[in-house]
């Protein structure tokens, strides 16, 4: 099988950017330049998680080259797109950069540049230049119901690019900080519940043992509000700071932790791969404040030794507004363990002494765990 994508010349002596996707798996690369000449490649080293890739050209010595910008462009900016659409050869379409900072649900690292020159098949690793002639971005995505260009394209920062290649010319894989901890968004309803100011800050779940989150005292349900002084608004932030820092950095990190603004400082670990829990339904006891049915996670097979199951929800319920399912085991309310319905109904009926307005949980789904603040109702 074959196929083709778009790349570009960084050094006169052949090393070339462009995107894992295009030479993922490849056996042998070919690059042809825009004189017609074709030359052989080597993969240096490649990222999937930014979708960048480092290749050697050889062969020559004396390369054209492009240099990357320093700088992320403004919104409004006019910007150049080269690549290989279809296959045609050497294309340039225009555009302005339209938005900066895209989440397009590719992973923890997504910080794309929109740009609405038109983009397609085939335009995968080009350069998008800006009106200086620097690299501004590598062209990764589009956004197209139709297959082609609508004008909604998506490119990898160069100072982004520029940290990758940097990593895989010195050492062919790229290293990340890692505190070991997942991490939910801070709801506004959860920062009413820990009654923080702002709906800003990373929520953190579960800290691994012995990662260095948990070797420095972090705990689920604590709230990282900044790191080394900047200010975290959201999981995602979070995510990319520690990841763009080496490990063995040090940091310091604030952090709400039990209604207390603390400095903690840590150690960045090295990011390893992911993983996942699952829970099972069961049959249990009615929770009437929530529109919940729960039982003891030890009356179901597979559903874990810790928590209560979640047996049924009301689907009229403040709980099924919020996402709870059934199948979901319930492992905190309010900060303390629960291991039996009795106790949910204990904990609601405290929330409801307290005049408090909703009741904060710690919940472990199909998908992994997270923190929902359910207000306290009739239903």
């Amino acid at each position: 099988m074959m196929g083709q994508g778009s790349g570009f010349l960084i050094s006169p002596d052949g090393y070339a950017v462009t995107n894992n996707h295009v030479v993922d798996g490849a056996d042998k690369v070919e690059v042809t330049t825009d004189d017609g000449k074709t030359y052989t490649a080597k993969v240096i080293g490649t990222d999937a998680r930014t979708d960048v890739a480092l290749i050697k050209v050889e062969g020559g010595a004396d390369f054209p080259f492009a240099k990357l910008a320093s700088d992320k462009p403004r919104i409004g900016d006019w910007v150049l797109a080269v690549g290989n659409p279809f296959g045609l050869g050497g294309t340039v379409t225009a555009g302005i950069v339209s938005a900066s900072g895209r989440d397009i649900g590719n992973g923890p690292y997504d910080d794309f540049i929109q740009i609405d020159a038109p983009v397609n098949k085939g335009n995968s690793g080009g350069p998008t230049f800006n009106m200086q002639g620097e690299v501004v971005g590598v062209n990764t995505a589009i956004y197209s119901p139709s297959g082609g260009s609508v004008g909604i394209a998506f490119a990898i920062p160069a100072p982004t690019v520029k940290n990758v290649i940097a990593q895989l010319k010195d050492k062919g894989t790229v290293s990340r900080g890692w505190i070991g901890v997942q991490i939910q968004p801070v709801t506004q309803d959860i920062a009413d519940n820990l009654g923080l100011k702002k709906a800003e800050g990373a929520m953190v779940l579960d800290p691994q043992a012995n990662g260095p989150a948990a070797k420095a005292g972090i705990e689920s349900g604590d709230v990282i509000t900044s790191v080394n002084g900047e200010v975290v608004k959201d999981p995602r932030e979070l995510a990319r700071t520690i990841g763009s820092l080496a490990p063995g950095a040090n940091v310091k990190l604030q952090v709400l932790h039990k209604g207390k603004d603390e400095a903690i400082n840590l150690t960045l670990g090295q990011l390893p791969s992911r993983q996942e829990t699952n829970a099972n339904p069961a049959h249990g006891s009615d929770v009437p404040p929530l529109g919940l049915t729960v039982a003891p996670t030890s009356s179901v097979a597979g559903a874990g030794k810790t928590g209560v199951i979640v047996t049924d929800v009301d689907p009229k319920s403040a709980a099924a507004d919020r996402g709870v399912k059934e199948g979901d085991v319930i492992l905190e309310i309010a900060g303390k363990s629960v291991a039996n319905p009795g106790d949910v109904r204990e904990a609601i009926k405290t929330a409801h002494s307290d005049n408090k307005n909703s009741v904060l949980m710690r919940i472990r789904s199909s998908d992994g765990s997270h923190y929902v603040a359910i207000p306290l109702g009739n239903g």
